[in-house]
């Protein structure tokens, strides 16, 4: 007679279910780690195209404020009467606020390759 305390059957798992098991996250972390990279590269450049028109838009209130065709020099120019504080890149660039004529730029310009979502560019 069986007692009430004993289980009968598997009591884990074998070597070959571990194994497919492992090898089906493996499968998913090979899909999944490229695409948040990518992402993680997109949202940056996003982030310093933002910063760049903040740049821009700051210049030109600057300029019309003071009215002159004169750009600022510095970001201590339009801080804290045009931005809060001096914009930062995601990537740790450093930005330039050019003349009047040019938009501001990022050191970071582009990502290397022809893929031109991950730049670093205020498209006019």
């Amino acid at each position: 007679m069986l007692s009430r305390g004993k289980r009968t059957g598997r009591r884990g798992f074998t070597l070959i279910e571990i194994m497919i098991v492992v090898t089906i996250i493996g499968i998913l972390l090979s899909v999944a780690i490229p695409n948040f990279v990518k992402a993680r590269n997109s949202s940056r450049s996003k982030g310093c195209v933002a910063n760049l028109k903040l740049i821009d838009s700051a210049k030109e209130q600057f300029m019309m404020d003071n009215r002159t065709t004169t750009a600022p020099s510095a970001f201590t120019d339009l801080s804290p009467v045009y931005i809060k504080a001096t914009p930062i890149c995601p990537s740790s660039g450093t930005y330039t606020i050019g003349d009047a004529t040019t938009n501001p730029t990022c050191s970071i310009s582009t990502n290397g390759t022809t893929d031109t979502t991950d730049d670093h560019v205020l498209s006019p």
